[in-house]
């Protein structure tokens, strides 16, 4: 009988344990990987985000605050430019386009941006622009509204549909606007923030009733493409270093990697929670297979009698935790998948950041092997016990 059909039959005639423990197994490997990709494709996609522009005007204040706001609509405004801001900063000659956005409103929890037409002639990524998929372009002076898709999927909006916006960014059924919104158009799917976005023209949204007649012409942020690097280096002195006027915040990858910065020592927390799992995985193997040696010593005993050397009990052992490691390995990319689906639903959710459970990390590679290389480990202390194990005295007939 060959040392692969010992194992099998080992771990057949231990099913219970054998599952449990790959389970465990499984658990930690699924976790392990979990959370290393969630980390590596948030961060990835965050300060990667392809929303077409190179920079963003707000009020002075924080740039991550601005960023979020109008690039990511996850924050409230910073504060307002007024029209004639706008106006200097799209005549720059160093601004290529300028797309003024004004937020404040809500359509059961999905922000109203105001916007202007040009949004939709600006890539978002290479040969990418924000299209319209059904329907068509709302006309700047008229109620209408362009969704984008995702926020079409779960408001159930379709072509034709009417809708009454909610006053600020929370949804509050209380603070109903009186104005009646029709849907002109559906985005084409972009898999960016963009898509959990209600679109319409920003006249609109300036003068809905309920909102500030002082304001009407205010715009919250204004999204800009530049002609060339020097000019944001240039306009990033300007604005940020010498102005007091308004922020600037470029370039927005750079922005968002100091928010990933201030939040890694919890990233660090949550790998280290992890590892941890793997390490109390580990020991279950070592648990389950040292705890059984008592119950095996005369099967081990009579094996050495057939002839089998001490090496040959020790490396049954090993390869029988290397086995249970190896079953828990493969089932932890069923784990993961599920962790990572959730994940990836709920962050999309939130944000509009589209994570891919199905795309290759190297912890994809290296966990599932580290899994096992700990299941091995944790063999080495009960086949060092089946290594002992006196054959005389095993042997003696039980009574």
């Amino acid at each position: 009988m060959s040392l692969l059909q010992i194992v099998l039959r080992s771990l057949r005639q231990h099913l219970l344990s054998t599952v449990i423990t790959a389970f465990s197994i499984a658990l930690a490997s699924g976790l392990l990987m979990s959370v290393w990709v969630v980390k590596d494709q948030a961060r990835a996609s965050f300060t990667g985000v392809d929303s077409g522009f190179d920079g963003v005007f707000g009020a002075r204040g924080s740039k991550l605050q601005l960023v979020l706001n109008s690039i990511f609509h996850l924050e409230a405004s910073p504060g307002n430019l007024s029209w004639e801001q706008y106006e200097r900063i799209a005549a720059d000659r160093r601004v290529a386009t300028a797309v003024p956005i004004a937020v404040g409103d809500n359509y059961h929890g999905y922000r109203l941006v105001g916007v202007t037409t040009n949004l939709f002639e600006v890539e978002y990524r290479e040969g990418k622009k924000y299209a319209v998929r059904d329907g068509y372009l709302f006309n700047p002076k008229k109620k209408q509204a362009v969704v984008g898709s995702f926020a079409a999927d779960r408001l159930k909006l379709k072509l034709g549909d009417t809708f009454h916006p909610y006053h600020g960014l929370i949804f509050d059924e209380n603070n109903q606007h009186a104005e009646t919104y029709v849907v002109s158009g559906i985005m084409e799917p972009s898999n960016t923030p963009a898509d959990r976005v209600i679109w319409i023209p920003i006249a609109g949204l300036q003068n809905m009733a309920g909102h500030d007649a002082e304001t009407a012409s205010d715009v919250s942020a204004v999204l800009v493409k530049l002609r060339s690097k020097r000019s944001g280096m240039m306009m990033n002195q300007e604005f940020n270093l010498q102005g007091d006027v308004m922020t600037f915040a470029w370039p927005i990858a750079d922005t968002m990697s100091k928010l990933f910065n201030k939040i890694a020592p919890v990233e660090m927390v949550l790998r280290a929670v992890a590892l941890l799992v793997a390490l109390v995985a580990a020991g279950s193997i070592l648990a389950s297979i040292y705890n059984s040696m008592n119950e095996r010593r005369r099967e081990i005993a009579i094996m050495r009698a057939l002839g089998a050397r001490r090496s040959t009990v020790f490396a049954v052992v090993v390869l029988e935790a290397s086995g249970i490691a190896a079953l828990g390995a493969l089932a932890g990319f069923g784990v993961y998948f599920v962790i990572m689906s959730v994940a990836a639903w709920f962050i999309r959710q939130e944000t509009g950041i589209v994570l891919n459970p199905l795309e290759f990390q190297p912890v994809m590679a290296w966990a599932p092997l580290a899994m096992l290389g700990l299941g091995a480990l944790a063999g080495l202390v009960p086949a060092a016990k089946a290594y002992r194990t006196d054959v005389a005295e095993n042997l003696t007939p039980i009574s």
